[in-house]
C-alpha cells in the first residue's frame, strides 16, 4: 500500500447532513490521492456521530464529551495524523474532483509553501472570497455595517477582500480561510498547530500569521476547487457566535498588531480597538434580536 499523502481532519457540530455530503465527496475522489479522514465530533446533539460510525466505517471517529470549538478539535485530530500534511476541512464542503491531486503535486513542487487555500465556491456556483489580506480597524468599521451599506463599493473592503483580481491563478496572500487549509509538515513542525487561545474565528488569520513570520508563503490556489456552505454550525447560536468572533479579533489584534507597536501605543490601541469592536459586536446582536422579535409580530 502506498504512503499516506495527507491527512484530512474535519470538526462537526450538529451538521448530519452536511456532513454526509461533504463525506460522500472525498469517497468519491479516493482514487486520485492516498489520504486519510479524520473527524471530530464536538458534542453533538444531532446524530452526526452514529451516521458517521454508520455509514463511513473507513473514517476515523472521535467522539468528544464536550465541544473543543474549532481549534480544540482540529488541534486534537492534528496530533493523531499519520500523513505528512494536513488539511484541515469545514463539515460543510463538498471537495471537487481533483482538488487533492492538484493540491499535492502543487505543494510538492513549491516546498516553501506552507500553507494553502484552495478555491472556495458557495452553494451557488459563485466566488467565495476566502483569500484575503490581514485585517484592520478601517476595514472592520466598513465590512458588514451600516457604514459600509452607505458605501457598498468602498475601497476598504474591497481591498480586504482581495476584489481587485479575479482569482484565477495562484498567488501569495496574506492568509486564506480555515474552511480548507493545506499545512505542510514543514510549517507544523516549525510553528505547532492552531493557538489554543483561540477557541474558533480568526485562528486561521494568526496560524497564517505566524506563517509569514516563519519564513513560509501562504498560497491562494484556485486549481484545487471545494464548495463551501458558509455558517452551517454557527447559525444554530448566531447571537453567541457575534461575541465569540469579536472576542476573537481583539485576540489577534492584540497579540499580532499591537504587539509590533511602541510600548507607549499599545494601551491606546488596545483600548480604541476593544470599544470599536464591542460596539460593532452591539449593533450587530441588537440587529439580530429586533428582526427576532419582528418575525414573531408577523406570525
Amino acid at each position: 500500500m502506498p504512503d499516506l499523502e495527507l491527512s484530512v481532519t474535519i470538526c462537526s457540530w450538529n451538521t448530519e447532513s452536511d456532513l454526509r455530503l461533504c463525506l460522500q465527496s472525498l469517497e468519491a475522489i479516493q482514487d486520485e490521492a492516498h489520504f486519510e479522514v479524520l473527524v471530530c465530533d464536538n458534542n453533538s446533539e444531532d446524530p452526526s456521530p452514529d451516521m458517521v460510525e454508520a455509514e463511513f466505517p473507513w473514517v476515523r471517529l472521535y467522539r468528544m464529551s464536550r465541544n473543543l470549538g474549532f481549534t480544540g478539535g482540529h488541534n486534537m485530530l492534528l496530533e493523531q495524523i499519520k500523513a505528512p500534511h494536513a488539511l484541515l476541512l469545514n463539515s460543510d464542503t463538498i471537495v471537487h474532483p481533483g482538488a487533492f491531486r492538484t493540491l499535492l503535486d502543487y505543494a510538492a513542487n513549491n516546498p516553501n509553501a506552507g500553507i494553502i487555500g484552495p478555491k472556495l465556491l458557495n452553494s451557488d456556483g459563485s466566488l467565495q472570497f476566502s483569500s484575503r489580506r490581514f485585517p484592520n480597524p478601517i476595514a472592520a468599521l466598513f465590512r458588514n455595517t451600516p457604514v459600509g451599506r452607505l458605501f457598498p463599493n468602498n475601497r476598504f473592503t474591497r481591498e480586504y477582500l482581495m476584489q481587485d483580481w479575479d482569482h484565477s491563478q495562484p498567488r501569495m496572500v496574506d492568509w486564506v480561510s480555515g474552511a480548507a487549509m493545506f499545512v505542510s509538515k514543514d510549517l507544523m513542525a516549525k510553528t505547532g498547530f492552531l493557538d489554543p487561545k483561540f477557541f474558533m474565528y480568526c485562528e486561521d488569520v494568526d496560524w497564517c500569521w505566524r506563517a509569514h513570520k516563519a519564513g513560509f508563503d501562504v498560497i491562494y490556489f484556485p486549481t484545487s476547487v471545494i464548495t463551501h456552505a458558509i455558517g452551517r454550525s454557527t447559525d444554530k447560536a448566531p447571537n453567541r457566535m457575534i461575541g465569540t468572533f469579536h472576542r476573537a479579533m481583539l485576540r489577534f489584534y492584540t497579540k499580532n498588531v499591537v504587539a509590533e507597536m511602541p510600548i507607549f501605543v499599545r494601551p491606546f490601541a488596545v483600548a480604541f480597538a476593544a470599544t470599536a469592536l464591542a460596539l460593532r459586536a452591539s449593533m450587530f446582536i441588537a440587529k439580530n434580536r429586533l428582526d427576532d422579535i419582528r418575525r414573531k409580530r408577523s406570525r
